[in-house]
């Protein structure tokens, strides 16, 4: 993820603190002046500690020291033309200066913790590019496009996890979900991605890769936690195998209809296995060129607008569905956000893969006629 130009985001947030930070000067001269021309001896004293108190909001400690000199400034004039007692005088200014130290102390604090926060931000981005890798818009034989949002306020990565690699027994891939939320739920999401990773360039059956992140969750997780998961392969030109393990069906997008991937053995999530006993079926999905098929979390299908709807995903599907899956992605995340009224409440991931249709041989182009004088050599 690239980071934004010295003269860019940044560069125009300072630009605005200085016009506020002068904003509020005007504004207090103008009080002031307000206080000069109508008589009052006493009202511009209140004025005074506004103008630090104010500049704290917008500004550093540098910002608040220049309000506060400033409305020094300004009470040492008006208190000399109100002829003010001196004692009174003197107690304004060490209260405007104490104000101004609180505002100071403050205006520092805020900026520490944003800071924090701007590093915190970075060693997530870190983390969300170790963990879910961003995925090429071209890999193997696919077209592939990833649209993923946490619901955590600040946060890059939750829950829900994703992965697609390209290996010797084909292209794979991973869409799941994590029991549970926050940093536990990341560490598991993190211990899944790597497993899988793994496990699809050693294992030359899909289910055997399945079985790889089964014990190593066995020995990891809790007797409580699971994660729901749909691992998928292509191993041979025009099938593609599916291994769904409590997940949400993928959705499968063949000559304009959207029909889910059920499949033909429910099976338990990722995890619950040993309490079970039941295992994973393989279900093999004809894939031809021109099919398309979206996975996805349960972040997307129990998102609720307003009036408690699910929002349609099959239905959103099949409106926005076109050749080039990047397009299709951000149509369904827009009409995602726009159906919960902007914020997701829960981690949602979309990952669609199209087998693209082979372009057409080009027509050759018709042959000169042969000019005067010139025979052609025929061969039959």
């Amino acid at each position: 993820m690239s980071r934004a130009p010295e003269n860019g985001p940044d560069h125009w947030s300072r630009r605005w603190i200085v016009a506020a930070a002068v904003l509020l000067i005007l504004i207090a001269s103008g009080l002031a002046l307000v206080d000069l021309l109508g008589g009052s001896k006493t009202a511009w004293v209140a004025l005074l500690a506004t103008v630090p108190a104010l500049a704290a909001t917008v500004g550093g400690p540098r910002t608040v020291l220049c309000g506060g000199l400033f409305a020094g400034v300004l009470g040492v004039a008006l208190g000399l033309h109100h002829h003010v007692p001196g004692r009174f005088l003197g107690m304004t200014l060490a209260a405007l200066a104490i104000i101004t130290a609180a505002c100071g102390l403050t205006s520092a604090l805020r900026g520490r913790r944003e800071r924090v926060l701007a590093a915190v931000r970075s060693v997530a981005e870190a983390a969300q590019h170790a963990l879910l890798q961003p995925v090429p818009s071209t890999v193997g034989p696919f077209q592939v496009a990833v649209r993923y949002s946490a619901a955590a306020a600040e946060a890059r990565i939750g829950g829900d996890l994703y992965a697609l690699v390209s290996t010797p027994y084909g292209v794979r891939l991973i869409v799941g979900d994590v029991r549970g939320k926050g940093l536990p739920a990341v560490g598991t999401a993190a211990l899944v991605v790597g497993v899988f990773r793994e496990a699809a360039h050693d294992e030359p059956d899909l289910l055997d890769v399945v079985a790889r992140i089964e014990r190593s969750l066995a020995r990891n997780l809790g007797p409580d936690d699971f994660v729901t998961a749909v691992v998928a392969g292509y191993p041979r030109t025009g099938e593609l195998e599916v291994v769904n393990c409590g997940h949400a069906p993928p959705l499968l997008v063949r000559d304009s209809a959207v029909v889910p991937v059920e499949p033909d053995r429910p099976a338990p999530p990722l995890g619950l296995r040993g309490l079970s006993g039941e295992t994973p079926d393989l279900h093999v999905l004809p894939f031809a060129d021109g099919d398309q098929l979206l996975l996805y979390t349960d972040g997307v299908t129990e998102a609720r607008n307003h009036d408690r709807e699910f929002y349609p995903l099959a239905e959103g599907l099949a409106r926005h569905t076109c050749d080039e899956p990047a397009d299709t992605v951000t149509a369904l995340h827009g009409e995602l956000l726009h159906h919960v009224g902007g914020h997701l409440h829960d981690d949602a991931a979309l990952m669609l893969l199209r087998k693209p249709v082979p372009a057409e041989a080009p027509v050759p182009a018709p042959t000169a006629p042969q000019e005067a004088g010139h025979v052609g050599t025929c061969f039959s």
